[in-house]
């Protein structure tokens, strides 16, 4: 009841929720309840910035393996710190995650990916050994690029879904497929990077509906320098135009692979870290079919050629509820945006 009502009151506060009136009739409600002392103990835990459990925290997250990631949501989302014990507990228990649904466990990574703090939970995930067991690609790719439990360096996945996060809140959430978009074409581009004009080439095809021709047209006059910070982007090439194109084609090819055959293929997934020998087991897969359908027709356009009808979004102006519901349009033209915002920065970190 109380750990319950702790993660309510947060989250509520998350939502910008609770206004004087509602607070006023909670407070009633609460004293009549005799649940005073606990109110003044979640203000006390809010104003010190750390997420902590109330009762010890090895007894709370064995309770309830889901708290570990609730935790860690309400971390990422308001900034705060997690207590020492509680860190403690979560890295010792972080194996038990695996013991929930399938179903529950899309639904508290999208609460962590699809609300405006994506970054920050891939990095605490990260940081306490979460990502290995719900991510393990993205995890291999973490190890790969020698990125440190603490690091506050940025790569290109993290890069992503910062400017991601610019565009969503809590109130303006993004639909799923849209996030694991972006996981599948991190994965493609991380294993053969491309160069910087290919994939922005892509992405206004992506954008467009699948119009080559004008995503080409496009892609060439841009004059802006290019992220080199990044691994998975090449440098410059002399592409002529028929070469661009098919490598476009190859990249869409590519992202389709990543969702159907990579990180749906529990085999696949489990030998994503399999070269790193501490590392805890897991071939978890929890993106259901209906999903990956969806995400593949995000890029169909791209390989198929130009969809009839399809009339590409125009302005930057977002419809967060079109968004939220996965209209093809609104997502596509996010992704897009995401994906040339990484490559060709407003500012450079």
């Amino acid at each position: 009841m109380q750990s319950w009502f702790m993660t309510t009151w947060v989250e509520l506060m998350i939502l910008g929720k609770l206004k004087s009136a509602y607070i006023s009739n909670l407070l009633l409600t609460l004293i009549s309840l005799k649940l005073l002392v606990l109110v003044f103990s979640v203000f006390t835990e809010f104003l010190s910035m750390k997420v902590r459990t109330i009762k010890p925290a090895n007894v709370s997250l064995t309770e309830d393996c889901a708290r570990i990631l609730r935790a860690v949501r309400v971390a990422a989302r308001l900034g705060f710190r997690v207590s020492r014990e509680t860190a403690l507990a979560i890295k010792r228990l972080s194996a038990s995650v695996l013991r929930l649904d399938k179903g529950r466990l899309l639904m508290e990574v999208n609460y962590m990916m699809a609300y405006g703090s994506a970054e920050a939970s891939l990095r605490l995930l990260w940081k306490f050994g979460l990502l290995e067991i719900l991510l393990p690609i993205q995890a291999a790719y973490f190890v790969q690029q020698r990125f440190l439990r603490r690091d506050k360096r940025y790569n290109m996945l993290l890069s992503l879904f910062s400017n991601l996060d610019k565009l969503l809140a809590p109130n303006r959430p993004c639909h799923d497929s849209l996030w694991v978009a972006i996981l599948a074409f991190h994965k493609a581009l991380s294993d053969q990077p491309r160069d910087p004009i290919v994939v922005a080439a892509f992405s206004l095809a992506v954008h467009n509906g699948g119009d080559l021709s004008e995503a080409l047209s496009i892609a060439r006059r841009i004059s802006k320098q290019h992220d080199t910070s990044l691994h998975e982007l090449l440098e410059p090439r002399d592409l002529d135009s028929e070469e661009i194109i098919d490598e476009v084609i190859n990249l869409a090819a590519s992202v389709r692979k990543a969702v159907t055959k990579k990180m749906t293929n529990e085999h696949f997934v489990s030998q994503a870290m399999a070269k790193y020998p501490k590392a805890p087991y897991s071939d978890l897969v929890f993106f259901p079919q209906p999903l990956c359908w969806r995400v593949c027709r995000i890029f169909e356009c791209v390989e198929g050629g130009r969809e009839k009808g399809f009339i590409s979004k125009r302005g930057s102006k977002i419809d967060y509820e079109m968004l939220a519901m996965g209209r093809l349009k609104e997502v596509r033209h996010v992704f897009a945006k995401v994906v040339f915002d990484t490559i060709y920065p407003m500012d450079t970190r």
